[in-house]
């Protein structure tokens, strides 16, 4: 009994130890993310926007309702699904076999995507069901990047020019001071969005993190329905900045010939009828088509001073300028080294097209800007002297801004929060060879200073070099999703803002 006694003693001893340790690191955790929270609004607030100088954003196109639910809840898992999982190769989506392995495929990566159908009947009988399925929490939501966009840029102060077709109902949730273009249509296109958090279960598989899915049978915004409109404002209206969204609406949906081309054609038309004094930002969103990034490629990107995109849509783009061919789905977590390499290449492959090309077409603009929003932290590149500003404080808020936004809330609780971005990470995943410029170096995050800012020279051949500015801030997670969709509109919102 002696020795029953003694370890009976250890083993309270031990679980105690346990239990005070954990509270020692619980707590030396949340004073850093405090004081990391704390450094990061400084920057944000360092510089605010005055009424006098509301900064003029004219933005297109499209809108749609967005119908959200909780996608665990609303969908049924079967076993023969893991079967035919292995050779998943899906793009168009066409019935709700193909629906649950695309969404699957998808949701075991945590991987976002947006995909369209178009069988309108299977559709329209899923979103009826998902609206009555009250276990899945249905809710609706103004939709579509251009109008989720505009608000964000409307309330941090801009004065905003939108280009967008809605019901009377749907421009009910555009705040009244935005400058809407287009008329008023009958039925808004529609967007069916799964949500998941971190650790949801689906059948035998586990979301690695909180992200969405979507799915639609878009009819307007395809055809980019209010661009004829817009135009007879946009010169009007003299804005600083002009951005380009929505066009993932065209992909995989099924054109006459030569439509989808002639489309996209009239928005090159539209950005070339700007003075170059106005810079023109082009987000990015889920694209698998091939010939369409060759369009947006051809139409639209030479055309573009910055883009905006996440790491799946940043991964598939550096893969298609290298290799001509998507991917699709990319590490839902890419390390920074991952992240800031792909950037350069991006950007000396764009730039270099912009030189070859740019004595024969003086329409086209260099790219000075690129802004990837990833789970754990943004990067925010841009050439230094150019019209880009506050790059720094531009990181911070747009850090703070997808805390806000996933969370639903604008005041960010510490408890609420986590960091997953190492404590310190390389910035390049290449090799030091002899005459490199830019030698690889290793960043130390640092609380007191959370987002790390340097100067780098890009060669984009023997001739031409940019010097860039290189910005990457941590990101204060939410611990509870409320919402992803729309994020990466908020984030890049937030982002350009302080920039123009």
């Amino acid at each position: 009994f002696k020795y029953l006694s003694i370890i009976t003693t250890l083993s309270v001893f031990t679980a105690l130890f346990s239990i005070i340790f954990q509270g020692y690191l619980s707590s030396q955790n949340l004073t850093r993310i405090t004081n990391v929270l704390k450094n990061l609004k400084n920057l944000e607030n360092e510089y605010q926007i005055k009424p006098e100088n509301r900064p003029k954003i004219a933005i297109g196109y499209g809108s749609c309702s967005d119908l959200f639910v909780r996608a665990v809840d609303f969908l049924n898992y079967t076993e023969n699904l893991r079967e035919k999982l292995d050779n998943f190769q899906i793009d168009d989506i066409n019935d709700e076999d193909e629906f649950l392995q695309s969404f699957t495929y998808y949701f075991q990566r945590g991987a976002a995507s947006e995909r369209f159908t178009k069988n309108r009947d299977f559709f329209r009988r899923l979103v009826n069901l998902a609206k009555k399925h009250k276990p899945s929490a249905p809710r609706w939501e103004l939709g579509g990047n251009a109008p989720v966009m505009g608000r964000r840029f409307y309330l941090e102060g801009a004065e905003v020019l939108l280009a967008s077709k809605m019901s009377t109902k749907l421009r009910s949730h555009v705040p009244t001071d935005i400058k809407l273009t287009g008329d008023t249509i009958d039925d808004d296109d529609i967007h069916f969005i799964l949500e998941y958090k971190t650790g949801d279960k689906f059948g035998p598989f586990t979301a690695p993190r909180a992200n969405r899915y979507i799915l639609h049978s878009d009819h307007h915004n395809p055809f980019i329905s209010a661009l004829e409109e817009f135009q007879q404002t946009l010169n009007e209206f003299q804005p600083r900045l002009f951005v380009v969204s929505g066009l993932q609406m065209l992909d995989n949906y099924p054109f006459e010939k030569n439509v989808r081309e002639n489309r996209l054609q009239k928005v090159q038309q539209q950005i070339i009828t700007l003075p170059k004094s106005t810079l023109t930002h082009f987000e990015m969103a889920s694209i698998v088509e091939i010939e369409l990034l060759e369009l947006l490629l051809k139409n639209v990107v030479p055309y573009s001073n910055s883009i905006g995109m996440n790491e799946q849509e940043l991964d598939n783009l550096n893969q298609f300028l290298v290799s001509g061919k998507t991917t699709l789905v990319a590490d839902s977590n890419p390390r920074v080294a991952t992240v800031l390499t792909q950037m350069r290449n991006i950007f000396k492959i764009l730039n270099n097209d912009f030189n070859l090309n740019s004595r024969t077409d003086n329409n086209r603009r260099p790219l000075t800007r690129l802004h990837v929003h990833t789970l754990a932290y943004q990067a925010i590149l841009v050439v230094r002297n150019s019209d880009w500003k506050y790059t720094k404080n531009a990181a911070s808020k747009a850090s703070l801004t997808a805390h806000r936004h996933v969370c639903s809330t604008n005041i960010i609780n510490p408890d609420a929060a986590y960091l997953i971005l190492d404590d310190s990470f390389a910035t390049s995943t290449n090799k030091v060879t002899e005459n490199d410029e830019n030698i690889p170096r290793r960043i130390e995050l640092n609380d007191d200073d959370p987002v790390s800012c340097w100067n780098e020279t890009i060669s984009i051949d023997e001739t031409f070099k940019y010097d860039v500015e290189i910005c990457v801030a941590p990101v204060l997670i939410c611990k509870i999703a409320k919402q992803t969709a729309g994020a990466g509109d908020n984030i890049s919102s937030a982002g350009l803002i302080l920039q123009i």
